[in-house]
C-alpha cells in the first residue's frame, strides 16, 4: 500500500511539474504580429517595447500589456454642436486619421489616446469654426481641414500619435437656415435661367436679322447682276442687230414697208382713244406707191395728222 501511494505521490508531482513547466513557457514565449507592438513591463516598470516576431520573457517577472495596432486608425466621432461667428449653431461630423508612432508614448503619456483625439478635435472645431460665419464654414472645409490637422498634430506628437489627416464629413445648419438656402439656391437658378433665355432670344434675334441682312444684300446683287446681264444682252443684240441691218444694205422701200408693220402696235390697248400718225407715214407710203406704180393723191402735208381711233 505504502509503494502504491509513493507512486500515485510521485505521478501527481511529476504531473504538476508538467503543468507548471507548460504555464511557464506559455508564459515565456510570445509572438508579435506583424503591424502590432507590445509594451513590456518588468516587476511594474517599463522594461522594453516588442517588435513584430517571436520573443522571449520572464515567467511572473515580466508582463506584456495589451499589443498596440500600429496601422493608421479611422475614427469618425458623433456630430457635434458649433456656434459659428453670426450666432448660427451648426453640427459638424469629424473623421480623424491617426498612427500609433511611439507604443511607450500612448502607453504611459496618456490614458485613452482615443478619446483625448476626440475631446480635443472638438474643443479646437469651436474655436476655427467660432471664428467663421456660415458662408466661410461651408465653403472653407479645406482651410478648416488644415488648421485642425496642424493643432491636432502638434499636440498628440507628445502622445507617440501622428494625425495624419482630418476630414469634416458633414455641416448642417438649422433647417430653418437650411430652407432659406433652399429659397436662395432656387431663386438663383430661376434668375439664371431667366438670363439665359434673354440672352437665347437676343442671339436668335440678332442671327435672324444678320440672316435678313445678308438675304437682302444677296437679292440686290443678284438683281443688280441680272440687270446688268440684261441691259449688256440688249446692248450686244441692238448691236448685232445694227450690224446686220448695215451688212444688208436694206432698200427704202423695205424700211418703209418695216414701218408700217410697226404702226398697228402703236394702238394696241384698250385705254388708247387717241393715237397720233407721225408725218412719216405719208413718206412711207408714197414710197409704197412708186413701188405699186401709183401715185398717192393729196399726200398728207408734214407734220403729225390726228385721227380718232374706230
Amino acid at each position: 500500500m505504502n509503494g502504491n501511494a509513493g507512486t500515485i505521490g510521485l505521478t501527481l508531482v511529476l504531473i504538476v511539474l508538467i503543468l507548471f513547466v507548460l504555464v511557464v513557457l506559455v508564459k515565456s514565449v510570445r509572438i508579435i504580429p506583424q503591424a502590432r507592438a507590445g509594451v513590456v513591463e518588468r516587476l511594474g516598470k517599463y522594461q522594453r517595447t516588442l517588435n513584430p516576431g517571436l520573443t522571449i520573457l520572464i515567467p511572473f517577472v515580466d508582463r506584456l500589456l495589451p499589443l498596440l495596432d500600429l496601422r493608421e486608425q479611422v475614427v469618425s466621432f458623433p456630430p457635434q454642436p458649433v456656434i459659428t461667428e453670426d450666432n448660427l449653431v451648426v453640427s459638424i461630423d469629424t473623421v480623424v486619421y491617426f498612427q500609433v508612432t511611439d507604443p511607450r508614448a500612448a502607453t504611459y503619456e496618456i490614458a485613452n489616446y482615443i478619446q483625448a483625439v476626440e475631446q480635443l478635435t472638438t474643443t479646437t472645431l469651436r474655436n476655427v469654426v467660432g471664428g467663421l460665419n456660415l458662408e466661410e464654414a461651408l465653403t472653407s472645409r479645406d482651410q478648416i481641414n488644415g488648421q485642425l490637422r496642424g493643432v491636432l498634430d502638434e499636440a498628440t506628437g507628445r502622445w507617440g500619435i501622428r494625425v495624419g489627416r482630418v476630414e469634416l464629413k458633414a455641416i448642417d445648419p438649422p433647417h430653418s437656415i437650411q430652407d432659406s438656402m433652399e429659397k436662395q439656391m432656387r431663386a438663383e437658378r430661376d434668375r439664371r435661367a431667366a438670363i439665359l433665355t434673354a440672352e437665347g432670344t437676343k442671339q436668335s434675334q440678332i442671327l435672324t436679322a444678320e440672316g435678313q441682312r445678308q438675304a437682302a444684300i444677296l437679292a440686290a446683287e443678284g438683281d443688280a447682276k441680272a440687270a446688268i446681264l440684261r441691259a449688256d444682252g440688249e446692248a450686244q443684240a441692238i448691236h448685232k442687230v445694227f450690224d446686220a441691218i448695215h451688212k444688208g444694205n436694206p432698200t427704202q422701200k423695205l424700211l418703209a414697208y418695216q414701218y408700217l408693220q410697226t404702226l398697228p402696235k402703236l394702238a394696241e390697248g384698250s385705254a388708247n382713244k387717241l393715237w397720233i400718225i407721225p408725218s412719216e407715214v405719208g413718206e412711207a407710203l408714197k414710197g409704197i406707191g412708186n413701188v405699186l406704180g401709183t401715185t398717192t393723191p393729196d399726200s398728207p402735208s408734214d407734220g403729225p395728222e390726228l385721227m380718232p381711233r374706230p
